[in-house]
C-alpha cells in the first residue's frame, strides 16, 4: 500500500457511485449494524440523490469516502429534535454523512485527506459548519482531525454516535498536530524538493559541508579556494573569477559598482522579474541607462536590440539575464555578444540560474554573476563574480563590493567559510549537462501530454518549468496542496501568485525516476482539485 499514491476527487462516474455502495454496505451493514443485510451487498443511501461523495482511490480502486449534503432536515434532526438550538443564527449548515475507509487504509492520512477535501468543498459552497454524527469508536480520531462534540449520544445502544461539528477553524487548528500523530505512525513524509533555491544536494556535496571548519587564512583554505577558481574558470571558460561571501544580489550589486566607472550610458533588458531587479540595482547605484522592456515572457529580439544600440552610440554595455528565472526564458547570449561587439559595447550578464544549469562561455563577457546554491547544486551563500580583465582596487568603491579587492587577495580579502567552500568544490565535479536536459524534457512531455499549460519551449532552461494554471485553479491552493503531499513547487513568490504560476525547478541533484513520480503525484493532485470544483 502507498498512500502517495491516492487520488481525491469528486465521485462522478458509474463506477465510482457502484463502488461507494458497496463500501456503504460493508461499513454499515456488516461492521456498524444500521441496516439490513441484502443478497446485493450494496446499500444505496436514502439521501443519495442529495449527497455530494468526496472519494480516495488509488487506480480504478475506493479506497475511502465522505459524503455531504446541505438539504433540510438533517438526520441529526431527526435524531436531537432541537439542532437548531446548537446552531448559531450565522451558521450555515451541512451534514457530512457516510465516512467509510476500508481496513488497510485506516490510521493513515486517508481519513485526514477526504477531510482536507471536505473543507475546501464547504468553503467553495460557502457552507460555515459541517455537522456529524461520529461513531463512538473514532470519536479520539474525529476529535485530533478538529470536529467538537456537542449534545448528547445519539443512536441505538449498538450503534452510538456523538453529534459534532468541524469548522474552518477548528480543522486548521488541529491540522499540525493531526500531522504530528501521522509523522510518528506513517514515518516522516519524504519531501521533494523543486525549488529554485534552496536546492537538494548530493550526499558528497551535504558531506562535504559537514567536515570541520578551517581558518580562511589557513593554507589548506586558500588552496581550496584556488582549486574552486579554477574550477569554476574551466567550466565558463572566464578569464577571472572572485568568490565572495553572499548572494545573486551582492553580486550584481557589485557589477553595478563596477558599471559605474564606465563612462557613457548602459541598456538594460528585462521582461521578467530579474531584469527589472538589474533596472533596481542600476536605479540605486544612480547608474544612467537605457531600457529595453517588454511584457513577462515577451521575445526580445536581436533586431530591436540592435535598432536601440544604433540609436544611441552613447550606449557603453548592456546588462540582461541570461536564464530569467521568473519565466524560465533563455536569452541568446551568443548574439547579444556579436551585436556588443560590432557596437563597442560591454556585455555583463546575471547568469544566477544558468552556471551549472547549461553550458555557458564567458571568455569574452566583461562581467558575469553567479551563485553556489542553484545551478552549481551546493548551498547558498556563495557570490560568484566572472571577469574578462584584470580589476584593480578602486577606493570609491565600499570595501565589500570592490571586486578588485577580491582579486588583489586571492579571492580572500575577509571572513569566508570553508564549509560553504568545500561544498561548492565537491558540486562542481558532479555537473551533469545531459542528465539535467533529458529530466526536464521528460517532465514538458509529461506534463504537456496531461493537459497543463508550459511557458515556452525547448528553447527555455531546463532548469526551470513554468505551468500557468487556469483561472478557476488557484496556484497558492495547488502549491499549498502539493506541499501537504511533500512536493515542494515555487508558487509563494509575490510575482508568482500575481499571474496564477507554479514551477518547477530541476536544478541540484535530482533523480529522473523520482522527479516523474513525482510529477504523477502532481497531476494526480491537480486532477483531484479540479474535481473538487464538480457540483453533482
Amino acid at each position: 500500500m502507498n498512500n502517495d499514491t491516492l487520488q481525491y476527487k469528486i465521485a462522478c462516474e458509474a463506477n465510482e457511485f457502484q463502488q461507494i455502495y458497496a463500501l456503504n454496505y460493508q461499513t454499515f451493514v456488516e461492521e456498524i449494524p444500521q441496516h439490513e443485510e441484502n443478497d446485493t451487498c450494496m446499500l444505496v443511501d436514502k439521501f443519495h440523490d442529495e449527497n455530494t461523495y468526496v472519494i480516495a482511490k488509488t487506480d480504478e480502486e475506493v479506497v475511502g469516502m465522505i459524503a455531504v449534503r446541505s438539504k433540510r432536515p438533517f438526520s441529526l434532526d431527526q435524531k436531537l429534535g432541537n439542532l437548531d438550538e446548537y446552531l448559531s443564527d450565522q451558521a450555515v449548515p451541512c451534514e457530512v454523512r457516510l465516512l467509510s475507509v476500508k481496513e488497510e487504509y485506516r490510521s493513515t492520512r486517508v481519513f485526514y485527506q477526504l477531510c482536507d477535501r471536505l473543507v475546501s468543498y464547504c468553503l467553495e459552497q460557502g457552507f460555515t459548519l459541517a455537522l456529524i454524527s461520529g461513531t463512538v469508536h473514532q470519536l479520539k480520531l474525529y476529535k485530533r482531525i478538529g470536529f467538537l462534540p456537542f449534545a448528547e449520544l445519539v443512536g441505538e445502544e449498538e450503534a452510538r454516535f456523538q453529534p459534532m461539528y468541524l469548522t474552518r477553524d477548528s480543522f486548521e487548528n488541529s491540522t499540525k498536530a493531526f500531522q504530528r500523530l501521522m509523522n510518528r505512525k506513517t514515518g516522516a513524509l519524504r519531501t521533494r524538493s523543486f525549488l529554485p533555491g534552496p536546492v537538494p544536494r548530493h550526499s558528497k556535496v551535504e558531506a562535504a559541508f559537514k567536515r570541520a571548519a578551517t581558518s580562511h587564512r589557513s593554507s589548506s583554505f586558500l588552496h581550496e579556494m584556488e582549486v574552486v577558481r579554477k574550477s569554476l574558470r574551466d567550466m565558463t571558460g572566464a578569464n577571472h573569477v572572485q568568490v565572495a561571501v553572499g548572494t545573486g544580489t551582492l553580486a550584481n550589486d557589485m557589477v553595478a559598482a563596477q558599471l559605474k566607472r564606465i563612462p557613457g550610458k548602459g541598456l538594460i533588458l528585462s521582461n521578467g522579474e530579474f531584469g527589472s531587479r538589474l533596472m533596481d540595482h542600476g536605479k540605486r547605484f544612480n547608474l544612467s541607462y537605457h531600457t529595453l522592456e517588454k511584457e513577462w515572457n515577451e521575445h526580445i529580439t536581436m533586431e530591436e536590440i540592435e535598432t536601440v544600440l544604433q540609436c544611441y552610440p552613447d550606449i557603453k554595455w548592456l546588462w540582461t539575464v541570461h536564464c530569467e528565472t521568473s519565466t524560465g526564458y533563455l536569452f541568446n547570449i551568443e548574439e547579444i555578444l556579436s551585436l556588443c561587439q560590432k557596437y563597442n559595447v560591454e556585455l555583463c550578464i546575471d547568469a544566477c540560474s544558468s552556471v551549472g544549469t547549461i553550458p555557458v562561455d564567458f571568455n569574452n563577457v566583461f562581467l558575469a554573476t553567479s551563485v553556489s546554491g542553484k545551478g552549481l547544486g551546493s548551498y547558498p551563500g556563495l557570490a560568484l563574480i566572472f571577469h574578462r580583465e584584470i580589476i584593480e582596487p578602486n577606493d570609491s568603491i565600499p570595501r565589500y563590493l570592490d571586486v578588485g579587492m577580491y582579486a588583489l587577495n586571492g579571492s580572500v580579502p575577509y571572513t569566508h567559510s570553508s564549509n560553504l567552500l568545500v561544498a561548492l568544490k565537491e558540486a562542481l565535479q558532479l555537473i551533469d549537462y545531459p542528465g539535467m536536459f533529458n529530466t526536464s524534457q521528460a517532465v514538458r512531455r509529461l506534463l504537456i501530454d496531461r493537459g497543463f499549460q508550459i511557458l515556452g519551449g525547448e528553447d527555455y532552461t531546463p532548469g526551470v518549468i513554468t505551468i500557468a494554471l487556469n483561472r478557476e485553479q488557484c496556484s497558492r491552493q495547488f502549491g499549498d496542496a502539493c506541499k501537504r503531499r511533500g512536493i515542494l513547487l515555487s508558487y509563494e513568490s509575490e510575482y508568482l501568485i500575481k499571474r496564477n504560476w507554479v514551477q518547477v525547478a530541476l536544478m541540484g541533484e535530482h533523480n529522473e525516476r523520482e522527479v516523474l513520480n513525482a510529477m504523477t503525484m502532481l497531476i494526480r493532485e491537480y486532477n483531484s482539485m479540479i474535481g473538487t470544483k464538480v457540483v453533482k
